[in-house]
């Protein structure tokens, strides 16, 4: 078992200064973050090309102006905040993937698609759940202020914002040490290589006909 496996490249998740975009909308599913017809699709520099596709563009490819990605002070964002039940649907993992490769790191919602949540924490992004009257606090500031970027802090729990917003989240332990180590679950159990190699030679040893 001397072979890393796993994303080597996951970036550690410790304090986040960035834009955030305010997306008003419940209930948006996988679907709507990676069109069903990208699934096949190869996960290439086009990938981050794909995340709310349907809702960003047209048929013909032109921008659909009112959606919030497509508004000059949120082009950049890297934080989505979301409304009730972001990420339902389907289990499809590649909905966390083009958002990642999107450049997005967080999405702070009431709530997330269970499916969803749990692929999030496997591929670098933090899912962060407020109560819905704060998150529409915060979309509402960010919508009316020149500068709407905000910090998320994993190691402090805390989101802050415009006009001193602050707000503290709840986190599992496990998987908020392994966001801030920038680990994925296979490079999370080979910290633990060498006690798998010893226990590996034991076993076999004690049970030569296993």
């Amino acid at each position: 078992m001397s072979a890393r496996l796993g994303r080597a490249d996951m970036e550690p998740f410790i304090r986040l200064a960035a834009t955030a975009a305010p997306l008003k909308r419940d209930n948006i599913d996988t679907d709507q973050i990676l069109p069903a017809r990208f699934l096949m699709m190869p996960r290439d520099e086009r990938y981050r090309t794909y995340v709310f596709r349907d809702l960003r563009q047209n048929a013909d490819g032109s921008e659909i102006p009112d959606f919030v990605l497509n508004q000059k002070p949120f082009r950049d964002a890297r934080i989505i905040v979301a409304g009730h039940n972001f990420g339902c649907g389907s289990s499809r993992e590649g909905a966390v993937f083009t958002l990642v490769d999107a450049g997005f790191r967080c999405v702070i919602a009431p709530g997330f698609g269970d499916i969803f949540y749990n692929n999030a924490f496997n591929n670098g992004l933090l899912p962060v759940i407020l109560p819905g009257e704060t998150i529409e606090i915060l979309q509402e500031l960010l919508e009316h202020t020149p500068m709407p970027e905000i910090t998320v802090d994993l190691e402090e729990q805390l989101v802050t914002g415009p006009e001193k917003f602050t707000a503290r989240f709840e986190i599992d332990p496990h998987r908020r040490e392994k966001l801030l180590k920038g680990l994925d679950p296979v490079a999370y159990t080979m910290q633990f290589e060498a006690a798998i190699n010893e226990f590996e030679n034991t076993y076999g040893a004690s049970y030569p006909w296993g």
